[in-house]
């Protein structure tokens, strides 16, 4: 009784998470008219595809997804090549300085990021970093970076320590031991770390409302809201269109990587 169980159960949860992707493609289709009648329809009764017509006529959709697909590489990047040493060094050196800063990283999601937009703010514009695409990629790494540190130190130290020392009596350094030994052993939970930062940054909206001001910088998400006009009136159709458009490049990433991801995500629980 327990599989057909675990099977409807698994089935409820698929139908929860695909529920908002298929409204959003059935409002994409449906025309304004059908979108304003009382009693909803799951299937459009007659389905357009001019609503993604307007929703590239009326906004830039193309270079601000352009944009935001930089900030969110650049952002995945970094983050990468800033916690992937700094984890290493933190579960290896056990020291106090370590502890605390382990202690730090944890501590620091406790508090809400609206608390640091005005200093960091004040960070950028006093580096000429306010309106530009690096400012919010750096803002960005900033609010993924603790919990990469966090992530990627347990799986640095699910790696034995053997294999380091017999890379040391080879005449391995630190570094060689860590880029040549430690890192491939790290790829699933790299792979992971890369994905929640490329998503964090690609569907991150207030940081970017806060630093980007000038429309020819906007990225996607600030696209996405000027779908509202000035009196409040929201167009649906095209809105749930360029949504839909929206979501493609965070599914293709997953679904190019999701192999090594679900390893590394397993593997996370066996060391865990």
């Amino acid at each position: 009784m327990r599989r057909p169980l675990q099977y409807l159960a698994l089935l409820g949860y698929v139908i929860f998470l695909a529920f908002p992707i298929v409204w959003l493609l059935s409002t994409a289709l449906k025309s304004s008219r059908e979108m304003a009648s009382l009693v909803p329809t799951w299937i459009p009764r007659h389905p357009i595809l001019s609503n993604f017509a307007d929703a590239f006529s009326e906004q830039d959709l193309v270079g601000s997804a352009l944009r935001s697909l930089a900030v969110a590489v650049a952002c995945s990047v970094l983050t990468i090549v800033i916690a992937l040493p700094a984890s290493y060094a933190m579960a290896r050196h056990r020291s106090l300085i370590s502890r605390f800063a382990v202690g730090w990283v944890l501590v620091s999601q406790v508090f809400p990021f609206i608390l640091i937009i005005i200093p960091l703010f004040m960070v950028l514009r006093s580096l000429g970093l306010v309106n530009t695409l690096p400012g919010l990629t750096v803002v960005h790494v900033t609010f993924v970076l603790p919990f990469a540190l966090w992530m990627l130190q347990g799986y640095v130290r699910a790696v034995p320590r053997e294999l380091e020392e017999a890379a040391a009596v080879d005449g391995a350094g630190r570094i060689r031991s860590l880029v040549k030994i430690v890192a491939p052993l790290l790829a699933p939970g790299v792979v992971a770390t890369a994905l929640f930062a490329f998503i964090s940054s690609w569907n991150e909206f207030l940081f970017a409302l806060v630093v980007l001001k000038d429309p020819d910088v906007a990225t996607l998400p600030l696209t996405l809201v000027k779908f509202t006009g000035a009196e409040g009136v929201v167009r649906l159709g095209p809105l749930a269109a360029a949504s839909l458009l929206a979501t493609i490049p965070s599914l293709v990433f997953f679904a190019i990587i999701q192999r090594r991801l679900r390893s590394g995500l397993m593997a996370g629980a066996v060391k865990g």
